[in-house]
């Protein structure tokens, strides 16, 4: 019998909805050809959930997630509520996400395409062999510190860390690492902040469970240097909410744009699958935003959500296969080259499904 697998997906704001619909048409190209059983049912978040609800994340939302099988989620933010009150803010909603299904483990993969290599900003030689796995601590640090607050001449945020919240996303990295090349680069600011030297000496206690993966530790503006210096120095850079943030976002420039990436954040409950860019409203309901991260987003999902490893596989060798035949979005296209809208680049990709497969076996 074939097991059945509900997905809460949320749309989200800007460029959300856009990029998912592509990802949703993989989904259920791979979902036929290697006869899964998926349900989607969609609900709103961020601005879409305030506007639908006055709320970010809905009753409704909420009850639809802690049901599901995994949550795939497109951006949230609006410009429109930037000076709405907190409670109404998108990222609030995404926050209360986060928390409400338990992810604490957000885990970044950055490498670059071959053909994609002219696309980045830094030189190629500098490129080779970069695959970084970034394992960002998600439910806690300064983005939920308590108390906080902000009064007409000073504000406050708390950065807090328990033993415990290192120890069980600590463990996620190095697990992930000997899956990889067996290293572990923790981050911190252990010079200067207590929290980090807890988080320094919490890592190091974790790390002799895993006496075969190498550790080792790196001050945050060090790490932020070598990422973009020697970023195939990287295996796996474990690190806290709002270094891995920042650092994710950097390393988003070795493979050459944010459109390309996609994340998975896992803890205790469902997973939550979405590509690491923002709603990007100045673009939306254009038809020029880079569905790929979204694409690969379904891949971390069917690998990490259902343990579905071969058509996580299919769905990245689409990927690459589309970019080894040229086809380019706006923002990986070179000057004067042809560019494939949102659409029609996911079109692509799912043309491709199984094809290396069915390449394969006709040639057996």
């Amino acid at each position: 019998m074939v097991k059945a697998h509900s997905i809460a997906v949320l749309p989200g704001d800007g460029i959300g909805p856009e990029v998912i619909a592509e990802a949703e048409r993989v989904l259920e190209a791979v979902a036929e050809r290697f006869g899964i059983d998926v349900t989607l049912q969609h609900f709103p978040v961020g601005a879409a959930g305030v506007a639908a609800a006055g709320d970010p994340l809905p009753e409704a939302t909420r009850e639809a997630v802690i049901k599901a099988d995994a949550v795939l989620l497109g951006a949230v933010g609006d410009p429109a509520l930037d000076k709405a009150p907190r409670h109404l803010k998108p990222e609030t909603g995404l926050l209360a996400l986060r928390a409400l299904l338990g992810v604490f483990a957000n885990l970044r993969p950055v490498s670059v395409h071959p053909a994609l290599v002219g696309r980045s900003p830094l030189k190629a030689e500098r490129l080779r062999g970069a695959d970084v796995l970034i394992v960002r601590e998600l439910t806690g640090g300064l983005y939920y510190g308590e108390p906080r607050g902000r009064a007409a001449s000073h504000a406050v945020n708390t950065l807090a860390y328990s033993v415990v919240e290192v120890e069980r996303v600590a463990r996620i990295a190095f697990a992930a690492a000997r899956r990889r090349r067996r290293h572990v680069t923790s981050v911190d600011k252990a010079n200067v902040l207590e929290v980090s030297q807890l988080w320094r000496d919490t890592v190091t206690a974790v790390g002799r469970e895993y006496p075969d993966v190498t550790l080792d530790h790196l001050y945050v503006d060090t790490a932020a240097m070598r990422l973009v210096t020697e970023p195939a120095a990287f295996d796996v850079i474990l690190t806290e909410n709002l270094f891995g943030d920042i650092l994710s976002d950097e390393a988003a420039v070795l493979a050459g744009s944010l459109g390309l990436l996609p994340s998975a954040s896992l803890g205790s409950g469902p997973g939550l699958f979405e590509p690491i860019h923002g709603s990007a409203p100045d673009i939306a309901g254009r038809d020029v935003a880079n569905p790929i991260g979204a694409i690969a987003t379904v891949a971390m999902l069917l690998r990490h959500g259902f343990g579905l490893a071969e058509p996580a596989r299919a769905v990245e060798q689409a990927i690459s296969l589309a970019l080894d035949q040229g086809a380019r979005t706006r923002d990986i296209a070179e000057p004067g080259a042809p560019v494939l809208g949102t659409r029609a680049m996911g079109e692509r990709i799912t043309g491709l499904i199984g094809e290396e497969q069915r390449s394969r076996a006709s040639v057996a």
